[in-house]
């Protein structure tokens, strides 16, 4: 018997069905079923789940008639499962790597829990950034396996059906399946929620759900919208029944009734004819199963409670009607998130700007890393009157050293600190909504140099500009830059045909690296001590880049292999690019993942050697003078996907090796560090590491902060004069 039975229904999805299967196919955990219910034999994505089939055995195409819709073809799956747990996932979602090796170990220790919830990201289908709109609802969970009585709001009703994993023997024993109609998402976590008796939750992202062009139908007018009291109406019978608790029935009927108003909250939801009927009937269900002692809640919900309690469908109307006024007429505001929100950040936007204070932001929220950080540093030495906010996402508050202030993203002070900033840096864009006041400053400081293309370059590049989104409103936030930070006269140019734009440049390094020429040899050694590199080893960094044509973190290099072949005091620093940083670790044998430390830099300066693909660290670990492998076993693929804007072949920071076995032997005979390597580092050098002399900070602070003129701040130091942080191997000698 599988562990898992992955059911997936493919009904207008065929374009994008490989896609999902491939997600699944993929994951490193391989004890699984693959059910693809097809319209039909002859169906277009029919066609897609046989090519997988006949590829992998794992893969069992099943039918389900349209007319039946997605519950239907749920249904359908379930009846020829045979896993210990069910789990859903739509035809054009994908799950992301890991995601069932991440949900096996959660019921290893969780045990054989009913159903096990778990996070998934909303990604719109062009333009916007990716939610995560359970990981707020489970975090409010225990983190131990639980009964329903124990987390009373967690009903199931907000969540989707592919947000969770389920007990087959539960589903089966208890009679459980998709009921017929729409809505059938809502009615089936109803039903589960109330014949659950023990539950858990992961804390981690399991589903990429792709958010349709064409919107959900549940959220077109049409008589299908009626279904929502049946599925309503099934759920509250089903929990009576039951005998549910009052500490356990108010939460779920004051969630399937919240989601009764917000459709008859949108009139052109429900026919016009059937509007008062449908809050008619809503109001007597609602009288009929509203539990003892329930409460209202506040604000102007609490107030559609109270009106649909007594059925007065003209008072609900003439609510909803002032309602679509307030938010037509917030429109025309800034695009923070909710009325309130919007009307507060126009508030503060009308209010004098903060002269000290600052506003940094890393990575989209990640923490206090790279450029930024930096920066801050550097200024509370020669800036200390400033105040410092970092912006930071949901979840990654931990990232924070102590005693650096903070606001989670989406917040109202987050939009406060926005409006009030008279300074505002980040390494990579701010939110669509923030508005460039008058007098503000806005410091770009970008966070590598460029190999790869960039902003409007990706333009004639499918896969990346599909990710890329709208190019206008790319252009739109670069006409907020009034600074962008260069580490190099190639960036400089680059930049400007990426990003064009009225900013300056600003020609003084990364200050992210100015660490690299002040780092100390106890430095080195301390850092080495804490990433685990045993002593006496030669640590060899690998860090390959993002791929856009691939869905999750890959390498086709045995790193295990390599380190037997390279030598047997060679130890590898494993560093994921940022964007599969889940907080894991896959570190075994001579591999140390350091993909989750909160430092590239530290990671740099731990390295006796950098093995990268066409990452851009290769610039920054070129400061440090110490020897490049680049290791490009698919470089056409890449240079035909994402474009580049040099021949990294010919011109590389040091060897290039194509295959494992080329890079095994450049590490094994020593040419890794011979003089030709040191040769083509060294040319590397004079074209990349042209402002990176340790002071980029400090010229920035100068510039930017306290305003002295362009030929106050300190002048870039020779690469000749300059004496880079010591290796390890080095101190070892000495």
């Amino acid at each position: 018997m599988p562990r898992f039975s992955i059911i997936v229904p493919s009904h207008g999805v065929a374009g994008r069905l490989s896609q999902a299967l491939d997600s699944v196919l993929a994951q490193s955990f391989g004890d699984f079923e693959l059910i693809a219910v097809c319209d039909a034999p002859d169906a277009p994505a029919a066609d897609v789940a046989a090519d997988h089939a006949g590829r992998d055995s794992r893969v069992a195409p099943v039918h389900s008639p349209p007319s039946a819709g997605p519950g239907g073809a749920r249904n359908a799956g379930m009846r020829v499962a045979t896993g210990a747990y069910l789990l859903f996932l739509d035809g054009d979602d994908v799950l992301v790597p890991g995601a069932l090796t991440a949900l096996a170990a959660r019921l290893d220790e969780t045990g054989d829990v009913d159903v096990l919830y778990f996070e998934h990201e909303r990604t719109p289908w062009w333009e916007g950034e990716p939610t995560n709109p359970a990981g707020p609802l489970l975090a409010k969970s225990p983190a131990h396996a639980f009964s329903p009585a124990e987390a009373p709001h967690l009903t199931g009703v907000r969540l989707p059906a592919w947000s969770a994993t389920y007990r087959r023997s539960f589903v089966t024993g208890r009679g459980l399946a998709f009921p017929d109609g729409h809505y059938t998402a809502l009615g089936w976590g109803g039903l589960v929620t109330v014949a659950a008796e023990r539950i858990a939750v992961l804390r981690r992202v399991v589903v990429r759900h792709l958010l349709r062009r064409q919107g959900s139908r549940l959220n077109l007018p049409g008589e299908h919208q009626l279904d929502l009291l049946d599925q309503t109406e099934r759920v509250l019978v089903r929990a009576a029944e039951q005998g549910l608790s009052a500490e356990r029935s108010a939460p779920l009927f004051e969630q399937l009734f919240g989601t009764v108003l917000k459709t008859a909250a949108h009139p052109e939801r429900v026919p016009a004819r059937r509007r008062r009927a449908f809050f008619r009937r809503a109001g007597r269900l609602y009288r009929r199963h509203r539990p003892d002692g329930f409460r209202a809640p506040g604000g102007s919900l609490g107030v559609q409670h109270r009106l649909l309690a007594t059925g007065a469908y003209t008072a609900f109307r003439t609510l909803r009607g002032a309602n679509q006024a307030a938010v037509r007429a917030a429109r025309s505001l800034p695009r923070a998130q909710g009325l309130r929100t919007r009307l507060a950040y126009q508030w503060h936007l009308r209010r004098p700007l903060d002269e000290n204070l600052v506003v940094y932001c890393a990575y989209w929220g990640r923490g206090y890393a790279c450029n930024p950080a930096a920066l801050h540093a550097k200024a509370r030495e020669l800036a200390p009157h400033l105040r410092a906010v970092f912006l930071v996402e949901p979840g990654q508050a931990h990232a924070m050293p102590e005693g650096i202030d903070y606001a989670v993203i989406g917040s109202r002070r987050y939009w406060k600190v926005l409006a009030r900033a008279k300074y505002l840096v980040n390494n990579a864009n701010f939110a669509e909504g923030v508005v460039k006041r008058p007098g503000s400053v806005h410091l770009q400081t970008q966070h590598g140099t460029p190999l790869k293309t960039m902003g409007c370059d990706q333009s004639t590049y499918p896969v990346v500009a599909a990710a890329t989104g709208s190019f206008t409103k790319l252009l739109n936030r670069v006409d907020r830059w009034d600074y962008n930070l260069c580490s190099n006269r190639h960036s400089t140019e680059m930049w400007e045909r990426a990003f064009p734009g009225a900013y300056e440049a600003l020609e003084y390094g990364y200050p992210r690296n100015d660490v690299y020429c002040t780092a100390r040899a106890d430095d080195v050694a301390r850092i080495r001590r804490e990433l685990g590199v045993p002593e006496g080893s030669t640590a060899v960094l690998y860090a390959p880049t993002h791929r856009d044509h691939h869905t999750g973190f890959a390498t086709d290099l045995d790193l295990e292999a390599f380190c037997e072949a390279a030598g047997e005091d060679v130890v590898v620093l494993l560093r994921a690019h940022y964007f599969y940083d889940r907080g894991g670790r896959r570190s075994s044998g001579r591999i140390i993942d350091v993909t989750a430390h909160r430092s590239s830099e530290e990671v740099c300066l731990a390295a006796d050697a950098l093995v990268t693909d066409y990452s851009s660290i290769m610039f920054d670990y070129a400061n440090l003078d110490r020897p490049i492998v680049v290791y490009a076993d698919d470089w056409e693929i890449y240079r035909e996907t994402r474009g580049v804007y040099f021949d990294l072949i010919e011109a590389p920071p040091g060897p290039v090796a194509r295959t494992p076995q080329e890079l095994a032997r450049i590490f094994r005979d020593g040419s890794y560090a011979g003089a030709g390597s040191a040769a083509l580092r060294a040319a590397f050098r004079e074209r990349f590491c042209q402002f990176d002399d340790g002071r980029a900070a400090e010229r920035v602070v100068r510039r930017v902060f306290l305003g002295e003129p362009p030929e106050g701040v300190p002048p870039v130091i020779p690469l000749a004069e300059r004496v880079p942080a010591p290796a390890a191997a080095l101190l070892v000698r000495s």
